[in-house]
């Protein structure tokens, strides 16, 4: 089997990062990450994904340092599936994308570049791998992850939760 193989993403794993959980720093607003923050509610933040698949990549966190889904309690695990939906519902409406990957990696061995539970929303379009992702190992991104979270701050609509300042 032939495997196409992106350098870029080996610097990101194993470049140059802050001490500690990076979604930890995050949510205390330490400021040597980058703050993607959308809003966080009584429980999880929702981050635009500082490498982002596509726009409207986002992240959805615990605020309490935990790496593994079994861990959440009740209350949590519903309010997740609550800001799942929301969410979901919101990049409708401001992305318009034709499908979803929602997954969380549980583990480095699973993916996890983050030892903090955290879930992906990642929107999917048609015909998304274009020639210069072929060809030069990179992904072509049509918005700065920034400019992401600037348009997902304009809109909040029907919350079933309330939103804590960030």
């Amino acid at each position: 089997m032939d495997y196409f193989l992106n350098f870029a993403k080996g610097d990101y794993v194993h470049g140059k990062r802050p001490e500690g959980c990076i979604l930890c720093k995050l949510t205390r607003g330490d400021t040597d990450v980058s703050n993607l923050i959308v809003f966080c509610t009584a429980r999880f933040g929702v981050s635009v994904n500082l490498y982002p698949f596509n726009p409207g990549h986002l992240l959805i966190f615990s605020l309490r340092h935990t790496e593994d889904l079994r861990s959440l309690s009740g209350e949590e695990q519903t309010e997740l599936w609550q800001l799942r939906n929301y969410l979901l519902d919101m990049l409708d409406s401001v992305y318009q994308p034709h499908a979803y990957n929602v997954g969380v990696n549980m583990g480095l061995a699973a993916g996890a570049s983050i030892s903090h539970l955290h879930e992906h929303i990642i929107p999917r379009y048609p015909n998304e791998i274009g020639i210069p992702e072929l060809m030069g190992g990179k992904r072509v991104l049509v918005e700065d992850p920034r400019k992401t979270c600037e348009r997902l701050k304009s809109y909040y609509e029907d919350l079933p939760f309330s939103i804590r300042s960030t």
